[in-house]
């Protein structure tokens, strides 16, 4: 996953693949709209990242079966680094 915080647009990008172009944009919150093709998510923009993360990225999530720690933690990198892209892995949980 790769993230972008730009300081002037008070966004956050979160790339989920490499796909160059989405058939559409599917606005799941007033501040998160996720950009989709062949039926899947390929990026996330958040809007106003300084407002809150939890609800909007949880919206995707759900709706979308992602992993909202995973998000959390590619916005939460992208915070840290302001205007720079971060890369993020992030492994699914271990069976307890």
């Amino acid at each position: 996953m790769r993230a972008d915080y730009d300081t002037s647009a008070n966004a956050i990008s979160i790339a989920l693949t490499d796909a160059r172009n989405a058939e559409h944009s599917d606005e799941v919150h007033p501040r998160a709209i996720v950009a989709v093709a062949a039926s899947k998510p390929v990026e996330v923009q958040l809007l106003y990242p300084d407002l809150g993360l939890t609800e909007p990225l949880t919206a995707v999530a759900e709706r979308y079966g992602l992993d909202v720690q995973a998000l959390q933690a590619a916005a939460q990198s992208a915070l840290a680094a302001p205007d720079r892209v971060v890369s993020v892995e992030v492994a699914a949980k271990s069976a307890a």
